[in-house]
């Protein structure tokens, strides 16, 4: 059998010793030492790696985090813009009645809240509020290379935050664009509009604009029940509840043509603006003006109350352009 000789000397006086040590023993415990040099090696290397790992994910869970911030601040900015178009578009479609374009009907209004029954045909419609939706419209949520450092947080967070983040921001971006192509219109629309009412400032002050009175909208202007015949029946105004005494002012400049009891109206006043265009007031306890005089807008006309055929203190309001009823809804801009 091979063997290594080992041969130890001690001092003058010890004597040489010899051990034998098998080839087998000597292979062996050379396998187990690189082995165990090995192990030590990798357990080194993944620690390093691990380390690493926790430092980098650290900054990951930072940068998603600002993701989110920046995220939720783009849809806070992409909902105020969408509001803000929707507020100048409102108006240019009541500046383009002005002008003799055609518009649709207005609703709302600073000061006048509407009370409209639940359900009723005259219920206005309620969009829901501007926001940035969840999901991504079909065909435009981009390829995953688009956003690589959502991408990146998937690996190390899980894929529900780049998954919901992609479809965001592909959300915001295609928002963003159909907004800037609107802006774009608006803008043009606008600049044809201030053509148009260039030279009409006489007629603008003499249009109707603003609210008579302040209070509750009861009745919307066109068809409605009657409360009084339970039958349908076309309503030539609007119906605005506001307390007995509560004032009753021009919309615009005119010169009073009407002041006297007017049938169901009970005290009225008309007010001719000129242009074809004449206002009604209805439904009035004490009026403050006599036949020919001219008023000028927010002039105090009467005082709201429950004469005529009235189910209660309120305004009955109506527009007249060339004898013909309109919605006083399209005359008012505040």
């Amino acid at each position: 059998m091979q063997h290594y000789t080992l041969i130890v000397v001690g001092d003058e006086r010890s004597p040489v010793r010899r051990i034998q040590v098998p080839v087998t023993l000597v292979r062996r415990a050379v396998w187990i030492g690189a082995a165990v040099a090995l192990f030590l090696a990798l357990a080194v290397f993944d620690y390093t790696r691990l380390r690493i790992d926790n430092g980098e994910l650290a900054g990951l869970r930072v940068e998603v985090a600002e993701q989110r911030d920046q995220i939720q601040l783009c849809e806070t900015t992409l909902a105020n813009v969408q509001s803000e178009l929707g507020r100048v578009r409102e108006f240019e479609r009541k500046a383009r009645i002005i002008a003799n374009l055609p518009g649709s009907v207005a609703t709302g209004g600073e000061g006048v809240a509407e009370l409209v029954p639940e359900g009723s045909a005259d219920q206005p419609v309620v969009m829901p509020p501007a926001g940035v939706p969840m999901t991504v419209p079909q065909g435009q949520g981009g390829d995953a290379e688009d956003w690589g450092g959502l991408e990146g947080a998937s690996s190390a967070l899980g894929s529900g935050f780049a998954t919901e983040g992609a479809q965001k921001v592909a959300f915001m971006r295609s928002q963003a664009n159909q907004l800037s192509g609107l802006a774009g219109q608006r803008a043009d629309s606008l600049v044809e509009l201030v053509d148009q009412l260039e030279g009409k400032r006489h007629r603008l002050q003499s249009t109707p604009s603003i609210w008579p009175t302040k209070g509750w909208m009861t009745s919307r202007y066109g068809p409605r029940i009657s409360p009084f015949t339970g039958r349908r029946q076309f309503h030539a105004g609007i119906d605005v509840a506001a307390a007995i005494g509560a004032p009753i002012i021009a919309p615009a400049r005119g010169r009073v043509t009407f002041v006297g009891y007017k049938g169901p109206l009970g005290k009225s006043v008309v007010v001719d603006h000129g242009f074809g265009v004449r206002t009604v007031y209805g439904h009035a306890h004490v009026i403050h003006v006599k036949i020919g005089d001219e008023v000028q807008r927010g002039q105090l006309l009467a005082e709201v109350g429950n004469t005529g055929r009235s189910t209660g203190p309120h305004l009955h309001y109506a527009v007249q352009v060339k004898g013909k009823a309109r919605n006083p809804l399209d005359y008012i801009f505040d």
